[in-house]
C-alpha cells in the first residue's frame, strides 16, 4: 500500500505541474492576444482558442489533483451531525458517486476522443481534435484512481508540503 501511495503522490505532482503549466500558458497568452489587438491592430488568431483548449487541460487534470487533497469545495454540515458511522458511510457512498463520474469521464471521454481523432481545428490544421479531448478521459483516469486511493488509504497528507519540509531541513 505504501507503494501505492508512493504513486499516487508521483500522479499528483505530475497533474499538478501539467495544470499549472497550462495556467501559467494562459496567463501568457492572453495578454499577447490584448497586444496583438489593441497596439498592434492585427489580432491574433490563435490566442483564444489555445487558451480554451489549455483550460479543458487545466479542468480535467488540476480538478482530479484537487480533489485528491479535498481543496474543492463542498458542504459537510449536515455529514458533521451525523455519528461518526453515519459519516463513513455517507463519505464512502460520495466516493462511489466519485467514481461514477470518473467512469463516465474515461468511457464517454474516449469515445469522444475517438469520434473526434480525425476532425482539425481550424486555428491548429495539424491538431486533431480529438488531441484537445484527451484530458477528459485522462482526468478520468487519475480522479479514479485517487478515489481508490481515498477509499482504501484515506486522504492522503499533501506530498508538496513534504517536500517543502524536507528541502527546509
Amino acid at each position: 500500500m505504501a507503494g501505492f501511495r508512493r504513486a499516487m503522490d508521483y500522479l499528483y505532482l505530475l497533474c499538478v505541474g501539467i495544470g499549472c503549466t497550462a495556467l501559467v500558458l494562459i496567463s501568457a497568452i492572453i495578454p499577447w492576444a490584448v497586444f496583438t489587438r489593441y497596439v498592434l491592430n492585427r489580432a491574433a488568431s490563435w490566442p483564444e482558442p489555445l487558451a480554451v483548449l489549455l483550460t479543458i487541460v487545466v479542468t480535467f487534470i488540476g480538478a482530479a489533483a484537487g480533489y485528491r487533497l479535498n481543496l474543492h469545495m463542498n458542504v459537510g454540515y449536515f455529514a458533521d451531525k451525523l455519528p461518526e458511522t453515519g459519516r463513513r458511510l455517507l463519505e464512502l457512498l460520495v466516493q462511489l458517486l466519485m467514481a461514477l463520474i470518473a467512469i463516465f469521464m474515461i468511457v464517454w471521454g474516449s469515445r469522444l476522443v475517438e469520434v473526434t481523432w480525425y476532425n482539425t481545428i481550424a486555428d491548429f490544421p495539424f491538431l486533431s481534435v480529438g488531441v484537445t479531448y484527451l484530458p477528459t478521459p485522462i482526468g478520468g483516469v487519475c480522479l479514479l484512481l485517487f478515489i481508490i486511493e481515498r477509499i482504501f488509504l484515506g486522504i492522503p497528507p499533501d506530498p508538496i508540503a513534504q517536500h517543502r519540509e524536507v528541502a527546509v531541513d
